[in-house]
């Protein structure tokens, strides 16, 4: 029995998830109404310490950077669904786990609440099973986290030089004339 959920559990966390954040791009990439007051009142939240714009149209927590990060998710666990590809399923569990970390707490912490559309708290509930399961999917993913997070690793931080000289010993003194 655990050997079958460890075998479709991260399946099922893939397409579940997907589905999620699919079906909200259709909100946010059409400018929806609903979406317009999420990130109206967050825009507005923002303004109270000159943070005018960040979530606007064009801001850098706007409906299409978000949609756009979810977009990306998305195309990541569905991939993953292929054998050969399944360790990108941490990387696109690791942008969503972002994402909904973001969408919880300005759910949580901010003046927008957790039923902001009056759909008795559907959309953040959606937010926190996807948050917690891409939580999950991390903790059973964490060998490969741990090497994506060595190879990103590699590359922007230098290497340590390699010794010039071995240490075999006491260097030869030089002969005097």
């Amino acid at each position: 029995m655990i050997a079958r959920f460890r075998t479709y559990a991260p399946a099922a966390y893939a397409v579940t998830a997907s589905a999620v954040f699919l079906d909200s791009l259709r909100f946010k990439f059409t400018n929806a109404p609903e979406t317009q007051v999420i990130f109206g009142r967050l825009d507005a939240w923002a303004a109270g310490f000159g943070g005018q714009g960040l979530f606007a149209q064009t801001g850098l927590f706007s409906q299409y950077v978000i949609g756009s990060a979810e977009l990306v998710a998305s195309a990541l666990l569905l991939a993953s669904l292929v054998p050969a590809l399944k360790r990108l399923r941490v990387i696109g569990a690791l942008i969503g786990a972002a994402v909904m970390s973001g969408a919880v707490s300005f759910h949580l912490f901010t003046p927008l609440g957790i039923d902001p559309n009056n759909d008795g708290g559907g959309l953040f509930a959606m937010a926190v099973a996807v948050w917690m399961s891409s939580i999950a999917v991390l903790v059973a993913g964490r060998g490969v986290l741990v090497e994506l997070a060595q190879a990103v690793a590699g590359v922007l931080l230098p290497a340590a030089p390699a010794p010039l000289l071995r240490n075999s010993g006491p260097l030869p003194t030089p002969a005097r004339s």
